[in-house]
């Protein structure tokens, strides 16, 4: 059996690809969230958050021989766990990496973290559109505050999200608890209701929906802050389903 790390849009392929090549794959995803794998009999579901212990406990209970990880891009602390895991018990990790697109030349102002994305984007003062969820919310919240300038932040439609913006201290009306995709005239809509100026982005690549939010952001003249992406692995990582199952059957026969 395949541990299958996910549950972004990249995950379904994925799990369809290695179960029509004969293998049975486990997708585990850290919320129940609705996610299409098929109706493959190969595939099984779970969910729930993994530590490292809770990881190693999982595979070994379901004789697991190799790990696949298609988490976000940004999900650092799951590739890390997958990564050690996968060392830890001798079983070859593979990693999927989201193709990211071309940013360069495009009036795009790239951030090495959080904290410089925020800095530049709240230094004007006109309202801000944060898209990169809740996981890093406060060095936003801090420097709107600082500078008097406006946050507007669009999560995930789900309590704990919703709950983590309150808790940030994000206005209520400023949140907008949606599930993507969304499309260029839904993103325009957004950014028109509340004067934005600056829209703040990770660079997560066409399946994830940045070049709808980028195209809105250029028709309504705002500014785009875009997060650059973690270092990915070097090893075993692959931008292509079809590359990445191909490697998984030659690294693990059926």
């Amino acid at each position: 059996m395949i541990l299958l790390l996910g549950g972004t849009s990249d995950t379904a392929p994925l799990a369809r690809g290695l179960a029509e090549a004969g293998y049975k794959v486990l997708v585990s995803t850290a919320t129940d969230i609705t996610l299409d794998v098929g109706m493959h009999p190969n595939i099984y579901r779970r969910s729930g958050r993994l530590d490292e212990e809770g990881m190693v406990v999982l595979i070994r209970k379901h004789g697991i021989r190799g790990i696949v990880d298609s988490t976000h891009p940004y999900a650092t602390v799951a590739r890390s766990t997958a990564r050690c895991v996968a060392d830890r018990l001798n079983i070859p990790c593979f990693t999927f990496i989201r193709p990211t697109g071309i940013l360069e030349g495009k009036g795009i102002i790239l951030a090495d973290s959080h904290e410089e994305a925020a800095n530049i984007a709240c230094a004007s003062g006109r309202p801000v559109f944060v898209t990169t969820g809740v996981k890093n919310l406060e060095p936003y919240v801090k420097e709107s505050r600082r500078k008097g300038a406006k946050l507007i932040v669009r999560v995930l439609p789900e309590k704990a999200s919703i709950d983590a913006c309150r808790a940030a201290g994000v206005d209520e009306e400023c949140i907008i608890a949606k599930r993507g995709p969304f499309s260029v005239e839904e993103n325009r809509s957004v950014l028109k209701r509340y004067g934005v100026g600056v829209l703040v982005a990770k660079e997560s690549g066409p399946s994830g929906g940045t070049p709808e939010k980028l195209e809105a952001a250029r028709h309504e003249n705002c500014c785009i802050v875009v997060v650059r992406r973690p270092d990915q692995p070097a090893r075993n990582a692959y931008e292509r389903p079809s590359d990445l199952i191909a490697a998984v059957m030659a690294g693990i026969p059926l």
